[in-house]
């Protein structure tokens, strides 16, 4: 029998199409980075130019090869990919807590600009966007176990963040480039980390859109 009050069912914020969003942006992504990967591949097969890494030192930056100018493309596409990504999962998100506050009667343990800020802030953002989807699914399926794929998801974000050519890579794409020449196995690790947690974060975004319809439905 259905426990919930019809009010309370009808104030839900709807999020099967914001579920739907977020599972084709995290799969846009991790095909950008597969993509990136393939160039960077080829990079390292290609081989550094007699003239050097593209940026000379000292402000200085040589003209690029035709698929040094190609990767620049590539990586700017996927860096408009996760910016989708992140927006997607975000509205969803907030949307997702929004109802596990209506279902469970509880506020979330963190108040709703930690959603944002968690993932920005050093040290915080190393367990904080965990802890709030962990939050969310606790007051969805009370008593129930965190699904393993949310520790999968975060583990291999993690080490894509940190590896500094994931999804959160710092440095300019020609310092990537010369990587790519000098040492192509560490990127190519973190972008299989990074595609790796866009295929565990759809199934996090399933798990949780699953759990708030069965709530619904108890």
């Amino acid at each position: 029998m259905n426990a919930h009050t019809p009010t309370a069912t009808s104030s839900l914020r709807p999020t099967r199409t914001a579920a739907h969003c977020t599972v084709v942006t995290l799969a846009l992504a991790g095909i950008a980075w597969v993509v990136r990967a393939i160039w960077e591949i080829r990079l390292a097969a290609a081989g550094m130019p007699a003239s050097g890494p593209p940026d000379q030192g000292n402000g200085q930056h040589r003209p690029l090869t035709a698929l040094e100018d190609s990767y620049h493309f590539v990586s700017a596409l996927g860096d408009a990919c996760v910016v989708l990504c992140a927006v997607a999962f975000l509205l969803w998100l907030f949307r997702v807590r929004d109802n596990a506050q209506t279902l469970s009667g509880r506020p979330p343990h963190l108040a709703w600009p930690w959603v944002y800020l968690g993932w920005i802030i050093p040290i915080v953002n190393l367990w904080m966007p965990r802890g709030i989807i962990a939050d969310a699914h606790h007051a969805l399926a009370p008593g129930k176990r965190l699904p393993r794929v949310v520790n999968w998801w975060w583990g291999l974000w993690l080490v894509a963040f940190w590896c500094g050519a994931g999804l959160a890579a710092s440095g300019s794409r020609d310092d990537t480039i010369n990587r790519a020449y000098t040492g192509v196995k560490w990127l190519l690790a973190s972008d299989a980390a990074t595609v790796a947690a866009a295929v565990a974060g759809i199934f996090v975004v399933r798990a949780l859109t699953a759990a708030q319809q069965r709530r619904v439905n108890d």
